[in-house]
């Protein structure tokens, strides 16, 4: 029966491209062996090539062979499979797969679910994936964060591998590498500490990491040239970015040193985040990218002429709805999970996927792991022929499973609009803004005291849960917070800047949902008002560990306002239903935001807490009931004396009391 299922397959796709069946019709291979599987005695290879009406193995001494070393012909299995087995000790030999469409063959590449490859990733390599574990990885585990497993327990700080340590002060020795982010009690020159130290320091629960498997757009056998990219460029999915490995050549090197990062990084109490971008393949390669050549067209969607459409704003956008790239999404996520330890998964342009893709992804995921947390862009870049209401959208976040979506309202609502860089937000006066910061402060969730006609994106509450929601201000998109006040109030002295970003901090730390930081926030980091900088450079983009002694200050207010986050659950209720019955909005001032929280009914030590926000330049005069005492975030006396009547708020900054 199997023969004669293969027979009919063979004929049925043996086609030329215009006789192709719909995608929908091509066969779903639900094995869970594609790709390499290697023994010392033999290594097994299988693709899924539907399409083809031949494919071949090449296995090559090294990446710079340029005659194959064998040349298998692969047999046809099922479900559009093709596979061999070579016998004898292949590791260390580099492979790719060329499959004949129409009477062409194709490109040699990679399979899509190589684990490992040679220098720009052009040929995989055959690996024993055991020895490229480090001492003791077995045994590695994540630290806790939450008794719960509760998202808004986080405290999410997002960096670049290079950003983080590549400054000439930051006392890394292994710069810009896998192994320099697990360097532990760096200092600087000044003797503080950077780098992990720093971050341990500043009490924040997980990194979230910029794109670090393959990419497409820095030349890893260059490593003497001045080289950058944030690595938002796909090209092996199952592979840890060359660049960041201090020998691109040496697939199992890569491999150990990120997970000796990642393990470092667990010894000293935070946690891992993975930035993935399955929403499209290299810009440069969307016709060759591994996937197309293998089955063509099949992994992207494809506008009314037949183009590759373009929802990401990067040439081309896959189609997560297709069975067999579901699975290969799906198979990729779990593959990180387990080999590598990964905590958490940040979706770039999750809109571009469809909802049953995602909800399969997390259901997955929490049912091995409960603590993993999973987030995403929601929304796309452009127009897709997938249906809004099936993407994995903003609005559509209460349909999906354990997963959160970043708060665009209230980022534009602290500082303005990202889309203009001269817009501003709350903090520097703009009253239109208020409701925004409000929506925000209540995490998108319903609250009867927010007027939604005067929210600046969302005219209606989509989120049912805080879990649900990212609350930020900055991320590696557009201006720094730093760079945008200078742009939209240039009117305005740097003290009154730094009182500025400092009321955004507390608007972040002191609201619902998961907070999430920026990296370098605390030195207020600039790009020189550079607000795309993926390519720039590290001059731009380092972070300069020699303000760290000058900003103290500022990095002491942040630490201090998340030290309260952490310690009082009053910030981090887990449903709608709290947020609603215990957050209360209070008359207040023009431009200002007071609102109070019941912290009794969350069994927080704090009974009641009262915080206020004054985004205007003048000080205004609050009232504030008897008996609280004053929160001194950043101040050596961290308890304040108890104050009775009222009490002068200072322009563009906050005020938070409790009993």
């Amino acid at each position: 029966m199997n023969l004669l299922i293969i027979a009919i397959l063979a004929i049925r796709f043996a086609a030329t491209a215009d006789t192709l069946p719909a995608y929908d019709q091509y066969p779903i291979y639900k094995g869970a062996d594609l790709g390499l599987r290697y023994s010392p005695s033999a290594s097994v290879f299988r693709i899924w090539a539907p399409t083809a009406g031949q494919a071949r193995l090449y296995l090559y001494a090294n990446d710079s062979s340029e005659v194959a070393g064998k040349v298998v012909d692969m047999s046809r299995g099922l479900s559009g499979t093709w596979w061999t087995s070579v016998p004898g000790e292949w590791k260390g030999w580099r492979y790719v797969f060329s499959v004949r469409n129409g009477g062409e063959w194709s490109s040699e590449v990679p399979d899509p679910y190589a684990r490992a490859a040679g220098v720009n990733g052009k040929r995989a390599v055959v690996l024993d994936l055991r020895q490229t574990d480090p001492p003791g990885w077995r045994q590695d585990r994540s630290p806790d964060f939450s008794a719960g497993n509760r998202p808004t327990d986080a405290v999410i700080y997002e960096l670049h591998l290079r950003d983080i340590d590549v400054d000439s002060g930051s006392g890394v020795r292994q710069k810009g590498k896998f192994a320099g982010l697990g360097e532990w009690d760096t200092r600087n020159g000044d003797g503080e500490a950077t780098g992990l130290s720093h971050l341990r320091e500043m009490g924040v629960t997980h990194l979230h990491v910029l794109p670090f498997f393959d990419f497409n757009s820095v030349d890893e056998s260059r490593p003497d040239l001045p080289q950058y990219n944030w690595g938002y460029d796909p090209l092996n999915y199952n592979v840890p970015e060359g660049s960041y490995s201090s020998n691109a050549g040496d697939a199992a090197v890569r491999i150990r040193e990120l997970k000796t990062m990642i393990a470092s990084i667990h010894r000293h109490g935070l946690r891992v985040i993975m930035d993935v971008v399955y929403n499209h393949t290299a810009t440069a390669l969307t016709a060759t990218s591994n996937f197309n050549e293998l089955v063509p067209g099949y992994y992207y969607r494809h506008s009314p002429d037949n183009s590759f459409s373009n929802a990401t704003g990067c040439g081309n956008e896959t189609a997560s709805e297709r069975p067999m790239f579901r699975k290969f999404m799906l198979e990729s996520v779990l593959y990180w999970m387990n080999e590598y330890h990964i905590d958490g998964f940040r979706f770039d342009l999750m809109g571009v996927h469809d909802i049953s893709t995602m909800n399969l992804i997390s259901d997955s995921v929490h049912s091995l792991r409960p603590d993993v947390i999973i987030y995403g862009e929601g929304w796309t870049a452009g127009r897709s022929p997938l249906p809004d209401s099936v993407q994995a959208i903003k609005k559509n976040v209460a349909r999906l499973h354990g997963i959160a979506v970043f708060g665009d309202d209230l980022r534009d609502g602290i500082k303005g609009s990202v889309f203009d860089a001269h817009d501003k937000g709350f903090v520097a006066g703009n009253l239109r803004d208020v409701e925004s910061v409000k929506f925000g402060i209540v995490a998108a969730c319903p609250h009867p005291q927010v007027d939604y006609s005067k929210v600046n994106y969302s005219k209606a509450p989509f989120a049912t849960a805080p879990s649900q929601v990212i609350t930020y201000c900055e991320c590696h998109d557009n201006n720094t917070l730093w760079d945008k006040l200078a742009l939209s109030a240039p009117e305005v002295g740097f003290a009154d800047r730094e009182k500025m970003q400092r009321l955004a901090w507390t608007i972040v730390l002191a609201s619902q949902g998961i907070p999430f930081l920026y990296e370098g926030t605390e030195f207020l980091h600039s790009k020189g008002g550079i607000d795309n900088s993926y390519n720039v450079g590290d001059s731009i983009n380092e972070i300069r560990w020699g303000l760290e002694k000058e900003r103290m200050r500022d990095v002491g207010y942040l630490a201090m306002l998340i030290r309260m986050r952490r310690e009082h659950p009053a910030f981090r209720m887990s449903s709608a239903a709290q947020i609603a019955a215990n957050i209360h909005f209070e008359a207040a001032p023009t431009g200002c935001i007071i609102y109070t929280i019941n912290g009794a009914a969350v069994k927080d030590s704090w009974k009641k807490i009262l915080i206020a926000f004054n985004g205007t330049a003048m000080t205004q005069k609050l009232a504030v009931p008897s008996g609280l005492h004053s929160f001194q975030v950043g101040a050596v006396n961290e308890w304040g004396p108890s104050v009775d009547g009222s009490v002068d708020l200072p322009g563009y900054s906050a005020a938070i009391y409790y009993r």
